[in-house]
Order: structure tokens, then sequence, then C-alpha cells
């Protein structure tokens, strides 16, 4: 058995951490929102067609905001498709994912939707077929008071009161040669610089995200966030990262996945400190990493022309959900500059939530993780102190056998920190806390079992956390011990 040592200081801080972190993405994708969160003439369905089941998971986890309606389908669509009354709305080809979009649901009810849940919305406009002009009427719509054509509309369709919608993506992974209307750097950089003003003027205080790169693996990156920078730097709030992993065949190399996580944003956050330079600025460009997630893209195969299709449906097992929660911890630990993360998605599509038609919701195995962070890492970000062991991975080098993550809430006056295990071995943790004082554990949840083995609409409680017995002692220098391959979480109380 490993033992390493571990400081945790109140001082040493990484950046106030709140519940933006912990978003996610909800697109006009296979089953994401029809026979997902939205499914009239279901059991639980409200008056609206939501289902209530759906609902009841989703704010277990807590999401901070929910990114929509896109994703690869922002670039082909017409927002005012989705407002209305529903019997008039046109029924569509999405060329984005081959399938029929009827525009049952738009930003009007998704708002509503939003706010059900205490979410925020963060709107992404679109950059592919749509216009400059096109976005600032969006923003109208969406948050101007009254006495304009879209805002009348917005009060004729039925909200008298503005969505007020205060995080907006401008476009969507424009880099992608599969993106609808795809750009160049140069191209996009000066279309998202014109579509900025328009937004801002509409609405002063909204904050904005320009496209990033959509992959560390394109040949573009990350010379796309340099050039398309130096067009919008004074005028956005947030540069978007997007990355997802999968199993290859190396375990290892996948459970360590947080390591490329961890060097995309360092290197993305260095290229806009280059252009930071360059502008002679005194703004540091903060970072949205609205889509991350496990996703076996390989396996993905797209229907055509069908009505919410079975697509993207990941089954995920106990193995996915560590090498997720490396994820989480890079996440946090990197929150003075990724102030912005959307799992993506939230149901059925890549998703924590899974569906059944007409029946069941279930928990997959990367719910819980999420929901363990979302619910208790809120505060400040601290930095760990100590020598972890190393494993030697094939793709990535020396990588923690521990990656972890620590979050104190002053407020609660309790420390929770996150821990993936992903090594062979039982590890023991002397965890030296004195900054704090004595603290009592008093929460110990764990992820663990056959590595292999899912979450299913028979069998939905398979993989769950198990909460182990706290020591009573109170003490400055906890002892915990992480069982192999195993995802833990620990609340202490000051």
């Amino acid at each position: 058995m490993n033992k390493t040592k571990l400081l945790i200081d109140k001082d040493y801080t990484i950046a106030p951490l709140g519940k933006r972190l912990y978003s996610t993405f909800v697109e006009h994708l296979g089953r994401c929102i029809y026979e997902g969160i939205y499914e009239p003439g279901h059991p639980t369905a409200d008056k609206d067609g939501f289902r209530e089941d759906v609902r009841a998971l989703v704010r277990e986890l807590n999401f901070g905001a929910l990114r929509y309606p896109g994703g690869n389908f922002v670039s082909g669509y017409n927002w005012l498709d989705g407002i209305g009354p529903k019997a008039s709305r046109p029924t569509r080809l999405d060329y984005a994912w081959c399938s029929i979009e009827p525009n049952e649901i738009g930003i009007d009810e998704f708002c509503d939707y939003a706010k059900s849940v205490g979410s925020e919305v963060m709107y992404a406009v679109n950059m592919g077929t749509g216009t400059p002009q096109d976005a600032g009427y969006i923003v109208e719509y969406a948050n101007f008071p009254s006495g304009t054509y879209y805002s009348d509309l917005r009060i004729k369709n039925g909200h008298k009161e503005p969505h007020g919608i205060k995080l907006w993506c401008v476009g969507n992974e424009m880099d992608g040669p599969w993106q609808i209307c795809h750009l160049d750097a140069h191209d996009y950089g000066k279309k998202a610089l014109e579509t900025a003003k328009i937004m801002k003027w509409a609405d002063p205080s909204i904050e904005l995200c320009v496209c990033g790169s959509a992959t560390s693996f394109l040949p573009t990156y990350p010379e796309w966030d340099r050039i398309v920078l130096e067009y919008v730097y004074d005028k956005v709030d947030y540069i978007s990262l997007h990355r997802y992993y999968e199993n290859r065949g190396n375990e290892l190399d996948f459970l360590a996945s947080y390591h490329e996580m961890n060097e995309f944003i360092k290197t993305v956050a260095a290229t806009a400190d280059y252009v930071k330079a360059l502008k002679r600025s005194k703004k540091t460009m903060m970072l949205s990493f609205d889509e991350w997630n496990i996703w076996y893209q390989a396996k993905t195969e797209l229907k055509k022309w069908e009505f919410a299709p079975h697509i993207l449906e990941d089954n995920y097992s106990l193995l996915d959900a560590l090498s997720f929660g490396g994820l989480l911890c890079t996440l946090i630990n990197n929150s003075d500059r990724v102030h912005i993360g959307c799992l993506a998605q939230m149901v059925n599509v890549i998703a924590p939530i899974f569906t059944e038609k007409g029946g069941k919701a279930i928990r997959q195995t990367t719910f819980y993780p999420f929901a363990m962070a979302a619910n208790n890492c809120l505060g400040t970000a601290l930095r760990s102190i100590g020598k972890p062991p190393m494993l030697d991975s094939a793709l990535y080098g020396q990588v923690s056998a521990i990656p972890h993550a620590a979050v104190w809430n002053e407020e609660k006056q309790d420390i929770n920190i996150i821990f993936t295990n992903i090594s062979e071995e039982q590890q023991h943790i002397e965890l030296d806390l004195r900054s704090f004082g004595k603290v009592k554990m008093t929460e110990h949840q764990v992820l663990s079992g056959d590595l292999s083995a899912s979450n299913t609409l028979e069998k939905p409680d398979r993989i769950k956390p198990t909460f182990m017995d706290c020591p009573g002692a109170e003490t400055e220098k906890p002892e915990i011990t992480l069982e192999p391959k195993s995802f833990n979480f620990f609340k202490f109380s000051v």
C-alpha cells in the first residue's frame, strides 16, 4: 500500500468556484430533447409535456447553466422556427444530424425549463447560415424589455418579462470542417467581431463566448485561437474549448485522459495570454470548456432523416466514470481560467441521464461523480502540495495515480475533496489540514467494483455510491484510504 502526504492550506487558493463550472449542454440532437426532457403523453409529463422524472434527476445534478440549442445543430438553425404557436411551427430537415426537427421546443419553452431546474441559459447563436443581424434580433427578443418588434413579439408569445440571458456563444465549432458553413479563422474572426458588436449594442450586460478549438487534434489548433482572438479580444469575455475522450484499448491512457485535458487548457490559456500581450490589454481572457465528456465517437453512426433517432447513446461503465472523475478534477484545478464547464450532454446523448420512451429514467455511472462535485465542491478551489505516486502511461508519460481536487466552502465551514485512484493499488493518504484547525470527516462516498459494469434499464443501480463509515475523531491530519480503481468524495467539517 502506497503512503502519500498532501498539504491542503486555506491560503493556497486557485480561484473562487461557482455553479457555472458545473453546467451542461442540451442540443436538438437524437433523444436529448424529444423523448429526453420532453415527452408529451409520458406518465410523468407536466401540462407542457416535460417529464417530471427527468426534471427531478436534472435538479439532483444542480447544473449552473444549460447550453442550448447546439452544437452542430445551431449552425443551420433559424430560431424563428421555434417561437409562436406550436401548430404553426415548421418541420425542418436538420442537416447537422440528418434528422427531422419538429420545432416543438424553442427559446421560450427552454428558458422556462431552465428556470424550473434552477439553471441559467447559455444560448448559442447561428454563425453558419445565420447573420450578425440575426444574432442581434435574438438578443432583442430574449432580453429587451418591450417597445420593439422582437421584444413585443416575445410578449405576444406569452413572456411579458425578458428572459434575461446573460451567457451567449458566438457560434459553435466554426473551426471544424464538419460544421455547416464552416469558416477559416480570419473569416470567422471578422464575422464574430461584427456579431459581438451588434449583440452587445442590443444588451451591453451580456457575456460572450467566442469559438475556440473544437479539439486539440485539428491542424489549425492552436493557431485558430490566436487568430480569432486577435480580431475579437476586446469584445468578448470567453474563448471556448471542446474535447471528448474515449477508451482506445489502453486502460491507463484512458484513465490518464485528465492529463491531456490539462495540457489543452494550459495551451489555450497561453495562446490567449499572448494575444493579451500583443494587444497591451489589461483584461485576462477566461475559458469556457463548454463541451467535455467521455464519447465513443468511433461507434457513432447517424441514421437518415428520423425523428428523435437513437444516436450517440453511450452506456457508461464504471471505468468510464473513473476517467470522467479525473476530468472533473482537472476542471476544478484550472478554475482560475476555466470559469464555465459544460458536460455534453444532459439526457440520452452521451449523457448522465438515460430515458426509456414511455418508461423510466435512470442514472448512468457518470451521474454520480458529477452530482457529488456540483452539490458540494463550491466555494474556493485550493492547491494541494505533495508528491503523489506516479504511473507510466504510454501516451502521456508519468501521470499522478491519484488525480484530485479540493474546495473550501467558507460559508458552510467544510472542505470537500474528490479523488480518483487510477492505480491497481490501495492508496493511503495523510492529509495535512492544519490551517483549518481540527476537522472531522462527515462524509465519504465511494464508487468501485467491476470496471466493466454499467447501469441499464433492467439493472439501474448496479453501480452507485457506497456511503462509508466516518471516524468520529477530530484531527488536523486526517488519514484516508482509497481502494484500487475507485472514485471517492470526502467532506470534512471544521
